[in-house]
């Protein structure tokens, strides 16, 4: 009879370790799938950071080519200015 009792004792003890186990495999598939949706929600931000940098240097690259233009264009005045004083 201890036979038996060690038994069931022992199947008992296996179904509580499967049991965690399981708990550890769900809690696991649970954190993955909430990671996954986080790099989503992050690379979807970095994508939009990127556009927003893209989008900035253009703009740079417009004001330093108006810039250049104005600054040509000022020269251009200020050599007839000076031809104009002599």
């Amino acid at each position: 009879m201890g036979s038996l009792f060690e038994n069931h004792r022992e199947e008992v003890e296996r179904l509580e370790a499967l049991k965690s186990l399981d708990e550890k495999i769900a809690s696991a598939i649970e954190k993955v799938k909430t990671l996954k949706e986080e790099k989503e929600a992050l690379e979807r931000r970095v994508r939009e950071l990127e556009e927003m940098l893209n989008a900035k240097n253009q703009e740079l690259e417009q004001l330093r080519s108006e810039k250049t233009t104005v600054k040509s264009q000022l020269e251009e005045l200020l050599s007839e200015l000076e031809s104009i004083q002599l």
